[in-house]
């Protein structure tokens, strides 16, 4: 099957869009190939900022109508406690919510942007998007990520080369209770890498503090701007670890 063969059989739909590559390019074919789609994005502390301005700047260049549902996700006391199965009840919980709104305004069908690569046995959030019956396009057409990337770089997407950005919850440890300061000290650490020209980076806390893993031709790089390093998050961590063995 392809795009343009599944949106045909589904010419309405939702779309629970992140302004990553693979949502971009399931809520391109869905305008593209026709469909009445409506995108809807959900925001949450696990969610940093710039992924909703990157959202709303491509559905507005698709000419896609965009919605926000907002969630509570600390309140969810299994995504808070951050226990291995922490994306199973954050991706329940968010879903859930998008459900809602698309259902809401008359949709039915909720897609997402899960693609072919992804391993359905290494990733507990895809139990329940099952549970929830949302439809996976990208997956049910065989596309990998790297095809995704391709036909996203030929329909003139900006996304077709975006570095992959898991959720800031994967920045604290797995049994390490997830806190709204420590979100959003993280999410003002990257940023100021962003500002600092790091690309394709996390900043993980470690005991308290920053660590820094970046891909192995930026780590030479990062050595040399320590001073910049220290500055630029030295008011929210008391030690800025660099780690040598890298993304």
């Amino acid at each position: 099957m392809t795009l343009k063969e599944f949106f045909a059989q589904h010419p309405r739909a939702a779309v629970a869009f992140s302004g990553g590559t693979d949502s971009t390019l399931v809520l391109w074919a869905a305008k593209e190939y026709g469909a009445d789609v409506t995108a809807y994005y959900v925001r949450s502390l696990f969610q940093p900022a710039f992924e909703l301005a990157d959202a709303q700047r491509l559905a507005g260049a698709l000419a896609v109508p965009l919605k926000v549902a907002e969630v509570d996700i600390l309140s969810v006391p299994e995504a808070a406690a951050n226990g291995p199965r922490r994306c199973y009840y954050c991706k329940r919980a968010l879903f859930t919510a998008l459900r809602q709104a698309a259902a809401a305004d008359g949709y039915e069908l909720l897609l997402d942007g899960t693609n072919a690569s992804d391993d359905a046995g290494d990733r507990p959030g895809m139990q329940a998007l099952a549970e929830l019956a949302v439809r996976s396009p990208l997956r049910e057409c065989g596309l990998t990520k790297q095809e995704v990337r391709r036909l996203s770089r030929e329909a003139g997407l900006f996304t077709w080369d975006k570095p992959a950005y898991a959720c800031l919850a994967t920045r604290v440890p797995t049994g390490t209770p997830i806190t709204a300061e420590d979100l959003a000290r993280v999410e003002r650490g990257e940023e100021a890498l962003f500002r600092l020209g790091f690309t394709d980076f996390r900043l993980r806390l470690f005991h308290g503090a920053a660590r820094i893993q970046v891909p192995a031709e930026q780590t030479a790089r990062a050595a040399a701007l320590r001073e910049e390093l220290l500055r630029a998050l030295g008011s929210d961590f008391p030690d800025v670890l660099l780690d040598l063995a890298g993304r």
